[in-house]
Formats: C-alpha cells, sequence, structure tokens
C-alpha cells in the first residue's frame, strides 16, 4: 500500500521565497536610499529597474522551476494562512509607498524627467498591486474581497473586481472578451480595447447583478463599481490635501502606467488563443490549453505565480502557492517582465511569439482567435482558414 505524503513530510522549498515580492512595494523607499547616497537620479525608477532589469536577468540565469505540489499536500497547502498574509501585507506596504512617494514629489529636488521615473516606481508598485488584488478578489473571504478593492484604489481600476470575474473568466480566449488579444493586434491597438471594453463590460454585469436584487445602480455601498471608485477619490483627494495640488498630475501618471502594467500582462496572457465552439453553439470549457504558462522564477514570485495562467483559468479558486505547471499549455519564451516590454515594440513581438502561437496550433488559422482587421492579411502570408473569425 502506497504511504500518503503528508504536509510535515512535504516542505514547500519556495515557502519564505514569496516575500521576495515584498521589494516592489519597498522600491520607493529603496529609490530614495539610492538617489540619497549614489547622488544618481535615475535611481528614482527603482521600481521599474526591477521589474524591468532585475527580474529578467534573475529569470535568466536560473533555471525553470516546472515542479508541482504533491496532490496529498494540496488541502493543507491551500489552507495554510501563511500565504493569504503574504498578500495581506503588500497593502500596507503599498500605501506606504505611495505617500512616501508623493512626499519626495514635493521635498525632493526632481526635474520632471525624475518627477516621471518616481512615477514609474509608483506605477510599478501599484500594478504588482492590481495583481495583488487579482489573487484576493477570487476568494470567498469577505475580508480578502474587500482588500481587493482597496489594492485597486491607488490605480483607480476598481472596476476590474468586476469585470475581471464576472467578465473575462467566462469569456476568455474568445472573440466576445475584450481581455484576450488576437492574433495580429498590436498592444498598442489593444490597450484602448481592454481598458474600454472591460470598463462597459463590468458596468453592464454590475447592473445586472444590482437589478436581479432590486437594489438601484447608483447605491454606492451596493455597486462594487462606485464603492471602488470613491475609494481611489477619497484616496487621491486625501493625498492632494497633505501635499497639493502639484501631485495631482503624478498621481494620473503612475495610475496609466500601473494599468498599462495590467493590460500588458492581460495582452500575452491569452494572445491569439482560442476556445472552439461545440455543436450547440456555446464555446468549450476552459481549459490549460487556452492560456499561456511561464514557469520563470524570479517573475513568478514576484507576481504571486500569475504566470502559471493555465492552472488559474482552469482552476480559478486555486490559491497562488498551489498553482501548477502546466506542460500541455502553450509556453511562454520569458517571463512576464520581459515580454510586457517586448510588447511594446510590435514587430519584435510579432517575430518572438507569432512563430509559438502558429506552431501551437500546426499552423491551422481555422483555431487561432485573429484580429478581424488583419485577417485577409494574416490569411495571405499563412493560409486559408476554415472560417477566421469564430474557428469553426
Amino acid at each position: 500500500m502506497q504511504q500518503r505524503t503528508s504536509r510535515h513530510q512535504w516542505r514547500d522549498p519556495k515557502r519564505y521565497m514569496w516575500l521576495y515580492g515584498l521589494a516592489i512595494p519597498l522600491s520607493p523607499f529603496l529609490a530614495w536610499l539610492l538617489v540619497r547616497y549614489l547622488h544618481l537620479g535615475v535611481f528614482w525608477a527603482t521600481g521599474a529597474i526591477m521589474i524591468a532589469v532585475i527580474c529578467p536577468l534573475v529569470d535568466r540565469f536560473t533555471r525553470l522551476d516546472t515542479s508541482n505540489p504533491p496532490e496529498e499536500v494540496m488541502h493543507d497547502l491551500e489552507n495554510d494562512k501563511y500565504y493569504r498574509r503574504c498578500t495581506y501585507v503588500y497593502l500596507p506596504l503599498q500605501y506606504a509607498g505611495l505617500v512616501f512617494g508623493c512626499w519626495m514629489w514635493v521635498s525632493q529636488p526632481m526635474g520632471w524627467a525624475e518627477h516621471l521615473a518616481s512615477a514609474a516606481t509608483l506605477g510599478i508598485v501599484g500594478g504588482v498591486g492590481i495583481n495583488a488584488a487579482h489573487e484576493m478578489g477570487h476568494k470567498r473571504t469577505k475580508i480578502e474581497r474587500r482588500l481587493a478593492k482597496v489594492a485597486l484604489a491607488q490605480s483607480f481600476y476598481g472596476h476590474f473586481y468586476v469585470e475581471h470575474n464576472f467578465g473575462h473568466h467566462i469569456r476568455v480566449a474568445t472573440p466576445e472578451d475584450p481581455a484576450t488579444a488576437r492574433f495580429g493586434e498590436s498592444y498598442w491597438k489593444f490597450l484602448p480595447r481592454s481598458v474600454v471594453g472591460s470598463l462597459t463590460s463590468a458596468w453592464k454585469y454590475e447592473k445586472a447583478r444590482l437589478a436581479r436584487r432590486g437594489v438601484s445602480m447608483w447605491n454606492p455601498k451596493r455597486n462594487n463599481i462606485l464603492s471602488a471608485w470613491l475609494m481611489s477619490v477619497f484616496l487621491y483627494a486625501a493625498l492632494i490635501a497633505a501635499f497639493g495640488w502639484q501631485i495631482a498630475p503624478w498621481l494620473v501618471v503612475q495610475a496609466v502606467m500601473a494599468i498599462m502594467f495590467l493590460e500588458g500582462a492581460n495582452y500575452l496572457e491569452h494572445y491569439g488563443l482560442l476556445r472552439r465552439k461545440r455543436d450547440d453553439g456555446k464555446y468549450v470549457r476552459v481549459a490549460p490549453e487556452h492560456s499561456w504558462n511561464s514557469n520563470h522564477v524570479c517573475s513568478n514570485l514576484f507576481l504571486y505565480n500569475l504566470q502559471r495562467h493555465s492552472d488559474h483559468h482552469a482552476n480559478p479558486m486555486r490559491r497562488y502557492q498551489t498553482l501548477r505547471s502546466m506542460g500541455d499549455a502553450p509556453q511562454l519564451p520569458a517571463g512576464y517582465a520581459v515580454l510586457i516590454i517586448l510588447a511594446l515594440f510590435p514587430p519584435l513581438w510579432r517575430r518572438v511569439i507569432d512563430p509559438k502561437l502558429l506552431e501551437h496550433y500546426d499552423y491551422d488559422l481555422s483555431r487561432i482567435n485573429m484580429d478581424p482587421d488583419k485577417v485577409d492579411a494574416l490569411v495571405a502570408r499563412y493560409g486559408q482558414p476554415s472560417n477566421p473569425v469564430t474557428g469553426r
């Protein structure tokens, strides 16, 4: 009889490594120290440097992590409260960094370029904060759902709380999902489509939910979008009252950068992937093959295993520490940090990712979610699909 592996016999080798991710919300403080003692203004961008330089270098020179927890320990690992506390502690550090950043804008000698660099650091903190909100917003506990809204307040992206759970996860890897990028669609075309589409979709879902309960759409206590937006309004008003109107433009800049970071992740997570339709016209159930997977260590530690996105969509209630590497999912050639930067340059993105997408679908365009505006060009280059839009 095979002996069952117990929680006491198996130890998570990454258990304390998840704390490394707290370097991101601490980056505004580190930026101030580096500038003060090294006298180089470039270090105001310390948060961006961590994500765009240090993290990719660590990923490049470390082995891919394809290990998964044994099935026997999954229940205990899922219920180990240490891991959720790792996400909880992100929030006070996130807002301490935001307040400290506002203080730096008004007290430190900065030119516009240094203000922009500092805003980039805070934007990365807010963008990763959206990811922390993503982790907590999927859970059933009231405290985690409330904290998800708090994490989103810095970036003024509270509607993500509604749209991601009730829109994106239902329509992912279909032409109807605004947060699923299409083959041939650049990041710069995807960005406004995802932002506007997600907002309108979230409003529609929240309106329908409240209508079923007989509640007015304009009730700020019951409307999850309005309540989240009000948090942002009060937050920004308090910061401006404390530090002056001169910080207002930079609050907007850091929020825009946080949103661009989030949408960069959205862009690459399902690029070109398509769920086929069944005979009854409905889409097949979401499977690991409908999300790109990445096993790069540093990026996953900073993003709470977000890159194990294939398992996340197949099992959205799983906590980050139990997400598995899915070998049958399409694999990204690098971590999110590198690929989000690559996405800013469409020719480079297409050169690296398009061949992998085509290989994943055996060069059958009928199975790919294509940009409707690029169908003719893609067909001319790669061949005729049976139905280029639906993949049927």
